[in-house]
């Protein structure tokens, strides 16, 4: 663990990615590092150096809380891809006329990012600090860039429509690449509010700059599965609310597959239709569908199966759950078998038990799918005031490539 950059050298600290830096002790809003570290606001989610309104930002500090169900932001170290929500989160505004002008950052960054290396120079560097729980404590994740190689052009800014109160307004999903840079010297950060960004700059910047490459931060897992304290939520209100949902559905856990359902078809893009089976006799699957991966002029459709378990906070879902799931996949009459991992609390052995099944599916020449992505919860079945996926929810859903599509290279 690096040890944390105190309050009164952060002005000349360099910038390392996962490095602390702490805040002041006044109890003011002095206390804030940001403002220190880089001289930006000490408030809101977006604080930069310059002026929207005149095209002059220098640079910009995004600052998450990583825990705004409503507006979640979530960071992919395993592919260096942060997913930032924009700043109209009320009725009553244009999309680009917020407080802090965020979007209308963001909004002028990705069109410039789209355009030539002329254009791109002119994209402010974005930094990416999270909040760390300890006071103002702040943590650096990394520096950014708009866009990714990994979604497509049009959907790398997008605006969606809420409704607050039957209110609808707008507001942006940006997608940015965290740099292949470990460090940014102060040096740099010196140069770009000086307003020469090309200066001294970071390799990956650079190459960005110039040919729009982007050079990701890529952080594989050292373990293969969660441990029990990952699974479970973090703090008491998460907490609070996995009990809530369990209690509501233990007494009768059938019910709780249509949850399940809810949960799977709210969280998994390309979903194009899943059904219940019947309570008893269903073959060990709770529910089947068909998933569309890959681009949508032209996808693959995959069937899958889904089993749903409800067992109360701290139960664990285990080998034996585990191995009946993998037999009946096994015995799917498809040539083609997937293994969806469960969404919740599992041992190390169920863990262990799937690994091994996905390498038994790759030496076989088949397509195993990726984990399962977090599930976040909404209207369907179950109670409103949930608003996260419970850890002891596990949702086990095996894939088979459909007759109908072509077979994968």
């Amino acid at each position: 663990m690096p040890v944390a950059v105190d309050f009164q050298w952060l002005p000349g600290a360099d910038l390392i990615v996962e490095q602390v830096y702490r805040g002041g002790t006044r109890g003011t809003a002095a206390d804030d590092p940001l403002s220190v570290l880089l001289p930006v606001g000490n408030q809101g989610g977006f604080r930069y150096k310059g002026s929207p309104a005149r095209g002059d930002v220098r640079l910009v500090a995004l600052y998450t809380s990583g825990h705004n169900v409503d507006w979640p932001d979530e960071l992919d170290v395993t592919t260096g891809t942060f997913t930032y929500c924009g700043d109209n989160r009320d009725p009553g505004r244009d999309l680009h006329d917020t407080q802090r002008t965020g979007n209308l950052i963001l909004r002028d960054s990705f069109a410039r990012a789209a355009g030539t290396p002329d254009d791109r120079v002119l994209v402010p560097p974005f930094f990416l600090f999270e909040k760390t729980g300890v006071g103002r404590d702040v943590r650096f994740r990394g520096l950014m860039v708009p866009g990714s190689p990994l979604v497509l052009a049009d959907e790398q800014l997008v605006a969606f429509l809420r409704n607050r109160s039957g209110q609808r307004f707008q507001n942006y999903r940006a997608t940015f690449t965290v740099l292949d840079e470990s460090t940014v010297s102060r040096t740099w950060i010196n140069q770009v509010l000086a307003g020469r960004p090309d200066v001294g700059a970071p390799r990956s910047w650079m190459r960005w700059v110039d040919a729009a490459a982007y050079d990701s931060l890529i952080a594989p897992p050292t373990t293969q599965h969660r441990t029990r304290a990952q699974q479970l939520p973090p703090d008491a209100d998460g907490m609070g609310l996995l009990n809530t949902l369990w209690a509501y559905f233990s007494d009768d856990p059938v019910r709780f597959e249509r949850c399940a359902v809810e949960l799977f078809r709210f969280s998994v893009p390309g979903l194009e239709s899943v059904d219940l089976t019947r309570p008893t006799r269903d073959g060990g699957r709770d529910a089947i569908g068909q998933l569309a991966v890959g681009p949508s002029a032209d996808p693959i459709r995959l069937d899958f199966a889904l089993e749903a378990k409800c067992y109360a906070p701290g139960n664990s879902v285990g080998v034996r759950e585990m191995a009946r799931l993998i037999s009946r996949i096994k015995h799917l009459s498809a040539p083609h078998a997937h293994l969806r991992q469960p969404v919740g609390l599992r041992t190390a052995g169920a863990a262990r038990n799937v690994a091994r099944y996905r390498r038994a599916v790759s030496d076989r020449k088949l397509n195993p799918t990726r984990g399962a992505p977090n599930v976040v919860s909404r209207k369907g079945g179950f109670p409103q005031s949930v608003r996260s996926a419970p850890a002891a929810i596990s949702i086990c859903g095996s894939m088979r490539q459909s007759s109908i599509s072509a077979p994968p290279p």
